[in-house]
């Protein structure tokens, strides 16, 4: 079996984090980039499970998040 060596994913937090740990997302802009996927995980739980989305629909999770009182 071939294994690939897959650089980490470099997270980003989204903007509405607060330092007092609000309710915190993290995306991987450079792999939504390169692939089309988006990764995103909470980041209270960083080796907790990753949701994989792609780019339409992680664009309708930012259009609900921005227009719902979450």
């Amino acid at each position: 079996m071939a294994t690939t060596n897959t650089p980490p994913l470099q997270w980003a937090k989204s903007s509405y984090s607060t330092e007092n740990g609000g309710a915190c997302l993290e995306w991987a802009p450079d792999h939504a980039s390169a692939s089309g996927i988006v990764p995103v995980r909470d980041s209270k739980t960083p080796h907790g499970p990753v949701l994989n989305l792609s780019l339409s629909a992680f664009a309708g999770l930012v259009t609900l998040a921005r227009s719902s009182d979450i």
